[in-house]
C-alpha cells in the first residue's frame, strides 16, 4: 500500500477489504433497506465497510468517526462520490452521543464498530504498529494528541509496565520483559521499535515461541491498547451505542482479541437481560431488556475469507437489535 496520497493511495483504499462485509450488510438489512436511515461507523478506518452499506443501500446515510485524521482523509476521498450521504467527523467513539446531539440526531437505525488497528496504520511505517519492521515507537492512532509507546517504555516503572503487559497483552513473561526494559532504558532510552523487538527474544523464552507465536506480538498489542485508552473507550462506548439507537436498530461490533470480545459480550448480554427483581409477576415499567441478541455466541470468518483476507482469522462478530417497551 501507499502512502495514500493522490491516485495510488485512492487505488489502495478501494481494494482495502473489510472483514465480514455480507454478514454486516445482512444484519443491517431489516434496519435500514427501503428507507430513510442513519447508521453511525464509528471506526471509519479506510471506509470499506461504509462504501458497501452506501452502495448496498441506496437511502442510507452514514455517520463516519474516526480519531485518526490521515484515514478520515482517505476514507473522504474514497467516499467522495456519494457526497451527503456521509459526514465525516474526528472523534473518538466513545462521544457518539454528543456527536449526535452537536449534529441534531436523535437516534440512529444503526452503529458498527470494527474495532482494534486499521490495515492502513500497520502499513505506515512511521507509526510503529507493526513489530515486523523497524518505525518510531509511536503507536497512538491519533498522531496529534498523547502519549507515545515510547514514552510509556521510558517512564514506566516495573509494576507498571507489569501491569500493562500482563492486563493488555495477556503476557505470561510481563515482569520478566518489564524489568528487562527500566534496566536498558538506563543505558539509551527506547525509541525504535527494532530495538525492543531485539529485547523481546533475548527475554522471551525461545521455548514459548512454539505456542505463543512472535515474543513481539503480546507487548506491542499491550503497548498499543496503553497508548490509546481502547479498552477504557470501549466500555463507555458500546453502552453509549445502544443509547443511541432507535427501537429496531441495531449494532455490529467486529473484535480482534479476547480482550475486546469480552467487553462487547458483558455490554450486550447485560443490555439484553431483564432489571426486573428475580420473583416478580410482571416486568416492571423500564426494566425489561433494551437489546435482543442477534448472534448465537461470537461468530467468525469462513476459511475462504480468511484465505481472501488474513486479518479476518481473529475476528469475533456480535449483533443485537433495540427493542421498544411493548416488545
Amino acid at each position: 500500500m501507499t502512502d495514500g496520497a493522490g491516485v495510488d493511495g485512492a487505488a489502495a483504499d478501494a481494494t482495502h477489504l473489510p472483514v465480514l462485509v455480507d454478514r454486516v450488510l445482512e444484519l443491517f438489512e431489516p434496519a435500514v433497506s427501503d428507507r430513510d436511515a442513519i447508521l453511525v461507523d464509528t471506526t471509519l478506518g479506510l471506509g470499506g465497510h461504509t462504501e458497501a452499506l452506501l452502495s448496498a443501500y441506496p437511502r442510507l446515510r452514514v455517520i463516519g468517526l474516526d480519531r485518526d485524521p490521515e484515514a478520515l482523509e482517505r476514507s473522504r476521498r474514497r467516499l467522495a462520490r456519494y457526497g451527503s450521504r456521509v459526514q465525516f467527523v474526528h472523534t473518538v467513539y466513545d462521544r457518539i452521543r454528543d456527536v449526535l446531539a452537536e449534529l441534531d440526531v436523535p437516534a440512529v437505525e444503526g452503529v458498527l464498530m470494527d474495532l482494534g488497528v486499521s490495515s492502513m496504520q500497520l502499513d505506515r511505517d512511521d507509526r510503529g504498529f507493526a513489530y515486523a519492521r523497524n518505525a518510531p515507537l509511536d503507536m497512538r492512532m491519533d498522531p496529534t494528541t498523547g502519549i507515545t509507546a515510547a514514552d510509556v517504555l521510558n517512564t514506566y516503572s516495573v509494576d507498571e509496565l507489569t501491569r500493562v503487559l500482563r492486563d493488555y497483552g495477556e503476557e505470561r513473561f510481563a515482569r520478566r520483559i518489564a524489568k528487562a526494559v527500566v534496566a536498558e532504558r538506563k543505558r539509551e532510552p527506547f525509541d525504535t521499535s527494532e530495538r525492543l523487538v531485539r529485547l523481546l527474544y533475548a527475554t522471551v523464552p525461545a521455548g514459548s515461541r512454539r505456542t505463543g507465536g512472535h515474543p513481539a506480538k503480546r507487548t506491542f498489542q499491550a503497548l498499543r491498547i496503553e497508548v490509546n485508552g481502547e479498552l477504557d473507550i470501549l466500555r463507555a462506548a458500546v453502552p453509549a451505542a445502544i443509547d443511541s439507537l432507535a427501537v429496531g436498530g441495531r449494532i455490529v461490533v467486529e473484535s480482534y482479541h479476547s480482550l475486546e470480545d469480552r467487553i462487547v459480550k458483558q455490554a450486550l448480554t447485560r443490555a439484553a437481560t431483564s432489571r426486573t427483581p428475580e420473583g416478580l409477576p410482571v416486568e416492571l415499567p423500564g426494566h425489561g431488556p433494551k437489546l435482543r441478541l442477534l448472534t448465537r455466541g461470537a461468530e467468525k470468518a469462513d476459511e475462504e475469507e480468511i484465505r481472501r483476507n488474513p486479518r479476518a482469522a481473529s475476528v469475533r462478530l456480535r449483533a443485537a437489535e433495540k427493542r421498544g417497551e411493548d416488545d
